[in-house]
């Protein structure tokens, strides 16, 4: 029980609620795509193709992957 635990969230500013999110004893591009790609799934019917997105800015949300998920 001991360590760091990384937490990403997605939050829905205008709901004002968590849209998706993922635990990982890893700070690695994975585990944040995961929680966005739960988000996308979430939030699929509503406001389709409108996405506004910001980030923390931390390393793994300017990764490659993470970057071209979003331009998809």
């Amino acid at each position: 029980w001991q360590g760091f635990v990384y937490v990403a969230f997605v939050i829905d500013v205008f709901a004002r609620r968590i849209v998706g999110w993922r635990v990982s004893s890893s700070m690695q591009t994975d585990f944040v795509l995961d929680a966005l790609e739960q988000a996308l799934y979430a939030r699929r019917s509503e406001r389709e193709g409108v996405l506004v997105h910001h980030s923390d800015r931390g390393s793994q949300y300017v990764s490659i992957r993470y970057s071209e998920r979003l331009a998809e």
